[in-house]
């Protein structure tokens, strides 16, 4: 018999599969791990490339857009006579029957030229200008069209940029004071004429002054009168005496806005006679000779007879226009003063409305709400809206904000006004509020994180002394999460400044002259529309009629874009700094 307790026979054991290993540099290479940490900085450098690449392109491009050119005149065989600024340089391949064609010695240059260049073709881009005279801003010139001896650079050859028409090129031929011309050798009018255009530049500063500033206010005063008559009429328990003052009022303040109209006008018409006693005649490249008023001249140089120190001079009031003025030509000219102050007022009002409803989002759901589907949806519904196009918030900031928050203040607040909608359309205001909304997700993530990252121990350590929730959050948890916060309030702020599609729906345009900001009461603004460098690049690129001027603003704004979206980042990164320094110990 066996014993009660005897242990059951063992299973036969399987037999296992050797291991391959390794052996020799790759067996090594692998168990340390150096593929993988040559795949991820490789990725890590393309990634830097990529981005060095890109602000090295827009860097470039955007640098030596205002750079002075020299001016150059072209003969072709057929006699045609060009003159301008060449911006680029381009090689094409043409038709073979086409290439056979060509006769005379244009012909033969350009044959020799393609067989030289497997079959390839140079020609140039000239800026022609003068577009009232000859309809186009740019020719293009084929190389082997081109006379042996017909590229040359005039001495006097003169680039004017004009308020309208865009740039001329011409030579000065004579100086004209009411139709006489005083002046034809070109020294002794280039000295007349940097004589009285100072004056003559002045006197047009002082007219737009007059109409846009006095004249705006006489409008303003105006507009208030009448106003305040059409809201009595309105009102059904309006006193009648009172509407009758009204009325008194709005005939007194009509009679003083007339005659301040006809006093404001006068002046203006006097000053702009006074620029249009004065002008410069000019010969084009065709021989034909022109006027051009000296009013309508912004800036004039000769293009040809300048060292590298007026070259310089002109390149940087080409800047000090560019950031200071406003633009003309369709955007492709001028400055975009109104779209920086726009773009800086929407960022900071943006940010001023996130942060703060942002960290109270992710104070609530990290230190307060308790564990639950209720807030785990709500964490799903945050994380998911990071995803949403952008559009689809400009659509909603359009319907909500602009029609139903908007159309409801008119109704309340600005009835008299209606049917022309003061709140009820895209203003600076509501498209903060729209990017706000974008942006809510960036901050509220990385507020958890921020406060997720306090140690346990230092709330622990503050119940203990007696301290109650708020007061922990406020004196232990905020301060040391702050980094944290900063860090969600600049990806907010640089994703928000960049955004383009929500801000054509909901305030962004073209061309605004008035500001959200100026002196009128209630000086603030915060209704009217604005311009946007995103949205200015945007019709720079493709709603232009002379794309071809408005390419090198394209990266000019685009490299201004990026250096105000860098400062606004590195005033935020030092305030980060500052307070990681302060805390030390709660480094996020």
């Amino acid at each position: 018999m066996s014993p009660v307790n005897a242990a059951p026979p063992a299973a036969p054991e399987t037999p296992r599969r050797p291991r391959r290993r390794l052996s020799g540099a790759a067996g090594g290479i692998l168990a340390r791990g150096e593929p993988m940490v040559w795949l991820t900085g490789g990725g890590l450098a393309v990634c830097v490339l990529m981005i060095a690449g890109l602000l090295a392109l827009v860097l470039w491009q955007g640098a030596v857009t205002f750079w002075p050119k020299p001016v150059e005149r072209f003969v072709t065989e057929s006699g045609d006579v060009s003159m301008g600024e060449v911006t680029r340089r381009d090689t094409y391949r043409p038709d073979a029957a086409a290439l056979a064609a060509l006769e005379g010695e244009a012909g033969a240059r350009a044959r020799a030229a393609a067989a030289a260049h497997d079959g390839a073709l140079d020609r140039l881009l000239l800026r022609t200008g003068n577009f009232d005279l000859t309809q186009e801003h740019f020719r293009w010139i084929d190389l082997h069209d081109v006379q042996p001896e017909g590229i040359t650079r005039p001495h006097w050859a003169v680039v004017i940029e004009r308020r309208t028409w865009g740039r001329f090129y011409g030579q000065p031929v004579g100086f004209v004071v009411d139709d006489s011309t005083v002046a034809t050798d070109p020294e002794r009018v280039w000295a007349l004429l940097m004589d009285h255009l100072p004056e003559v530049q002045r006197r047009h500063a002082e007219a737009r002054r007059l109409e846009d500033h006095d004249l705006g206010r006489v409008n303003h005063a105006m507009e208030e009168a009448r106003l305040a008559v059409r809201g009595l009429e309105r009102d059904p328990g309006a006193d009648p005496a009172a509407l009758r003052r009204a009325r008194a009022e709005l005939e007194e303040v009509r009679h003083e806005s007339d005659a301040a109209f006809a006093a404001i006008r006068k002046q203006v018409q006097e000053l702009e006679a006074r620029n249009d006693r004065l002008g410069l005649a000019m010969s084009t490249a065709d021989g034909g000779e022109t006027v051009v008023p000296l009013g309508a001249v912004v800036r004039i140089y000769p293009a040809n007879q300048l060292d590298g120190w007026s070259k310089l001079g002109v390149y940087l009031s080409r800047w000090g226009e560019f950031l200071s003025a406003d633009p003309r030509e369709a955007n492709s000219e001028g400055g975009v003063f109104p779209a920086i102050f726009g773009t800086v007022v929407m960022t900071l009002i943006m940010t001023l409305l996130v942060v703060p409803f942002g960290v109270l989002a992710a104070l609530y759901l990290r230190e307060y709400a308790k564990a639950g589907p209720l807030v785990s949806a709500v964490r799903i519904s945050v994380n998911n809206l990071a995803g949403v196009p952008s559009i689809v918030f400009g659509v909603f900031g359009l319907g909500f904000f602009c029609y139903i928050v908007g159309g409801g203040l008119d109704q309340l607040f600005f009835a008299a006004r209606l049917p022309s909608p003061t709140y009820g359309t895209g203003g600076v205001l509501w498209a903060s509020l729209t990017l706000a909304l974008l942006t809510l997700p960036v901050v509220i993530v990385a507020t958890e994180e921020a406060l997720a990252a306090v140690p346990g121990s230092m709330r622990e350590g503050s119940y203990a002394c007696g301290a109650s929730k708020w007061q922990t959050i406020r004196r232990i948890v905020l301060p040391r999460a702050m980094p944290g916060i900063m860090t969600g309030a600049i990806l907010a702020m640089a994703r928000g400044a960049g955004e383009v599609a929500p801000l054509m729906l909901v305030g962004a345009v073209k061309l605004a002259p008035e500001l959200p900001v100026d002196g009128l009461f209630p000086y603030i603004h915060p209704e009217r529309s604005f311009m946007h460098l995103g949205f200015h690049i945007y019709d720079l690129g493709f709603q232009s009629q002379n794309s071809e001027a408005a390419k090198p603003m394209v990266f000019t704004t685009t490299l201004l874009l990026i250096t105000i979206i860098t400062l606004l980042n590195v005033a935020a990164v030092r305030l980060r700094t500052r307070l990681r320094r302060r805390f030390v110990a709660s480094q996020f």
